[in-house]
């Protein structure tokens, strides 16, 4: 099953500045929960990458002009979804942002995406 998480920021180099700027000089009033939790101001945070590759799903992450370019539907951002096929919320914006941790993010996803069916618990 592939997870795809959409960030809740468009992508380019330019954008990718501006969010470092804006996650490393106002955290609190950055717009996206999944960056802030995955990424550090720079870098991918050690504790995600490893939870990333040792997961038996394949990650892909798009920021939302990307997945707006490649995918319909209405949805709002920050978002994980899993694509079996369709697109399901897996972890939904509201979910996101009112993770308080990094291990609360993995620990939901891997609650709720099981390896062995491909269906959510």
């Amino acid at each position: 099953m592939q997870l795809i998480f959409v960030y809740n920021a468009n992508g380019g180099l330019l954008n990718s500045l501006f969010d470092a700027g804006h996650k490393l000089l106002s955290p609190s009033t950055y717009a996206c929960n999944l960056c802030a939790l995955t990424f550090g101001a720079l870098t991918e945070r050690a504790e995600w990458k490893a939870f990333r590759v040792s997961s038996p799903h394949t990650f892909r992450f798009l920021h939302k002009d990307e997945f707006e370019s490649e995918f319909e539907g209405e949805f709002q951002f920050p978002i994980v979804l899993k694509n079996g096929g369709e697109l399901e919320t897996l972890v939904s914006t509201q979910e996101i942002e009112a993770l308080g941790s990094l291990e609360d993010l993995i620990e939901m996803i891997s609650s709720r995406a099981d390896p062995v069916s491909g269906s959510s618990r």
